[in-house]
């Protein structure tokens, strides 16, 4: 009897959907894993900063898109050296308290991922996901680094 149960029971089994979860992984470039976190679809995280000649914030802003690693948004506090708009990429729009968003880049990320160079401690690299914090810059200054969006079956 148990013979004639199981192929239909592993038929319902191979059935049920496949559910997807990403992870996002960040380690540096010696390969040591500095975070592994879920992030679900449309999760935001933000990488933020201090500008290097101003030292104004800095961020840019991260979802996880159908597990494609898809930069958003990004804050920049001014018009300094090296920020601005970019043509036919996002709309530029003014945000609450100073500075301005550029949002509705969708712009993928090669190969699901963001190399860094981890700043000094004055630059401040943290990375934001919820209620999650990395601060990147305390851990492994001037260091090499990939954070990564992850996708396994």
């Amino acid at each position: 009897m148990g013979r004639r149960l199981a192929a239909p029971f592993l038929a319902v089994i191979l059935a049920l959907p496949v559910c997807a979860e990403s992870v996002l992984d960040v380690r540096l470039g010696s390969g040591e894993v500095l975070a592994q976190w879920p992030m679900a679809e449309g999760q935001e995280l933000c990488l933020t900063w201090a500008h290097s000649v101003t030292g104004g914030k800095v961020a840019d802003c991260f979802t996880n898109s159908a597990g494609q690693f898809m930069l958003m948004r990004s804050y920049l506090h001014d018009f300094a050296a090296g920020l601005g708009e970019v043509a036919g990429r996002g709309t530029l729009r003014p945000a609450q308290g100073g500075g301005y968003w550029i949002e509705g880049i969708e712009e993928a990320m090669p190969d699901n991922a963001l190399l860094l160079r981890i700043g000094a401690a004055p630059v401040g690299h943290i990375l934001q996901l919820g209620a999650k914090q990395l601060a990147l810059s305390q851990i492994a200054p001037s260091q090499p680094a990939r954070i990564v969006l992850k996708t396994n079956p």
